[in-house]
């Protein structure tokens, strides 16, 4: 114990001294014009949607286009800016809504809220009960699989359909974390660390994201784009990434008992996954079409993580026609 508690006040004062003279890049002009060039080629509602004496942040595409609702989700360390190469391309035929969960991109982030899953799964309900769908069309991706499947196990009669996009539910045989999620979903010394020393350090942070993120892309030049927009925002997030990563692997063990729910689900499910990535990977999506009976499998090459990104007229291509 003494030499372990030496060894990481030593890891401490020694990445203090590396640090010393690192500053980090700030993205805020970059972010102030990405958003003015997209709001003047796309149009949208800008909504605050109460949730608990909080706000969520959401857009509004296509207000009045017939057909369910799709409610798309994003995951972790992201914003609903995950879908600005893709609901451009549904907007004209789709009504769409994008949304920011609490703590996340532009909604309100509270220090001393619980961040687990069952708070997302709230925020998700409070974007329902604001914009009153008659039926909806979850669209998840990472993170957001297990708010999102939950809530659809709850409600199967509002419920047009599921899309899951390179997410994740409960164990599986394939499944892998990114590097940055074990290190910080895994209990002991080297967490606490981490979690300290990119609390401390915002270019530290940097570092580690943009080294995390360009594994998830295999279109580089997105992947600029997208590290400079959702970098920008994730600065302030951090309490909700650590809190997050904190429960991550209780929320996944405790959804095995879950599965056997996942087989009489009724409503049709589209499972769009990037080939190419390595941690929510093609496994992950054959097991969703194992477990789930009325599923279509779609696997997008060309694609990692962010298959939204890299193929987006791809999946819009999927979306257009779902539920047919």
């Amino acid at each position: 114990m003494k030499r372990s508690r030496a060894g990481g006040i030593f890891s401490v004062l020694l990445l203090a001294w590396l640090m010393q003279g690192c500053t980090a890049v700030d993205h805020h002009d970059f972010f102030t014009q990405y958003e003015r060039d997209y709001k003047q080629r796309v149009s949208y509602v800008e909504h605050a949607v109460p949730r608990d004496g909080l706000h969520i942040r959401a857009r509004e595409y296509g207000a009045g286009k017939p057909g369910p609702t799709l409610i798309m989700m994003h995951g972790f360390p992201d914003s609903m800016h995950i879908y600005d190469w893709l609901v451009p391309l549904l907007a004209d035929a789709r009504h769409v809504v994008t949304f920011d969960f609490i703590g996340w991109g532009d909604s309100d982030k509270p220090a001393d809220h619980r961040y687990d899953v069952a708070s997302l799964r709230r925020d998700l309900e409070a974007v329902i009960d604001y914009f009153q769908p008659k039926k909806v069309v979850l669209v998840m991706h990472d993170a957001s699989g297990q708010p999102g499947i939950d809530w659809a196990l709850a409600h199967p009669d509002r419920m047009a359909g599921l899309v899951l996009l390179n997410t994740y539910y409960a164990p599986a045989p394939t499944l892998r974390p990114p590097e940055a999620i074990d290190v910080f979903s895994t209990p002991g010394i080297r967490r606490d660390l981490a979690v300290w020393a990119t609390t401390h350090w915002d270019y530290l942070w940097q570092k580690r994201y943009n080294e995390q993120m360009a594994r998830f892309f295999d279109n580089p030049a997105r992947l600029a784009t997208f590290q400079k927009v959702i970098g920008y925002q994730s600065l302030g997030i951090r309490p909700a990434f650590f809190g997050l990563n904190r429960v991550l692997r209780d929320e996944v063990a405790k959804r095995r008992a879950r599965l056997p729910k996942l087989q009489v689900f009724q409503p049709p499910v589209r499972i769009i996954f990037g080939c190419d990535d390595p941690y929510l990977n093609v496994g992950v999506a054959e097991d969703f079409h194992r477990l789930f009976p009325h599923s279509e499998l779609h696997l997008i090459p060309g694609a990692r993580h962010f298959v939204q990104i890299d193929q987006p007229k791809r999946v819009a291509k999927l979306l257009r026609s779902f539920p047919e």
